[in-house]
């Protein structure tokens, strides 16, 4: 694989732990060990790394604007200390029943984050925990990967992303799919 030049990750699942009953505080935001030294190795490898999130806690009432600007101040926080930089920060506050174009697995997200960065679909990668993250990277020619880190079945879900992209490589973690990232690319 190419050194890719800008990187989107999804959010819940694969920086921060996931909850089916969704992260709705700051105090509920728990980083996945080893996701923010990968944010800092991408940030050093000089790749731009942009959040595509969904968020439908916020159209669902669950929290407000002022809440999820704390969470994501809480989680920019930690990856700054860490050595990272998030170059942009898009996500979906519709619910599913919105029938959006930004909510994944449509592309809205990934094409903002894309502009926001001046960056190429394919020169760029998407880091995902679901079936639709794979979907909303296909749909606009974005590799994606996949971590087994969200609460759903990983196994699950590798089997449905493969029927999408056969090929898809699955990590353990962030940092797994960061590691072997650089390492390929590096040495290419």
């Amino acid at each position: 694989m190419q050194m890719p030049k800008a990187v989107l990750l999804d959010r819940d699942g694969v920086i921060n732990f996931d909850s089916p009953d969704y992260i709705l505080t700051p105090d509920q935001w728990r980083p996945i060990p080893g996701s923010l030294k990968a944010i800092a190795a991408l940030t050093h490898a000089g790749m731009p790394v942009a959040i595509v999130s969904n968020q439908s806690a916020l159209g669902r009432g669950m929290f407000d604007a002022a809440t999820m600007q704390a969470i994501h101040a809480r989680m920019i926080a930690a990856i700054e200390a860490a050595g990272g930089r998030i170059a942009h920060t898009a996500y979906c506050p519709h619910t599913p029943e919105d029938d959006c174009g930004c909510r994944k697995p449509r592309p809205g997200l990934l094409i903002e984050a894309l502009a926001a960065l001046g960056a190429d679909a394919r020169e760029t990668v998407m880091i995902g925990d679901s079936v639709r993250d794979v979907e909303a990277a296909v749909a606009i020619g974005v590799p994606p990967l996949l971590v087994r880190t969200g609460h759903s079945d990983p196994d699950v879900i590798l089997a449905k992303a493969r029927r999408l992209v056969p090929a898809i490589p699955a990590y353990a973690d962030l940092a797994a799919a960061v590691d072997s990232l650089l390492q390929e690319t590096a040495c290419c």
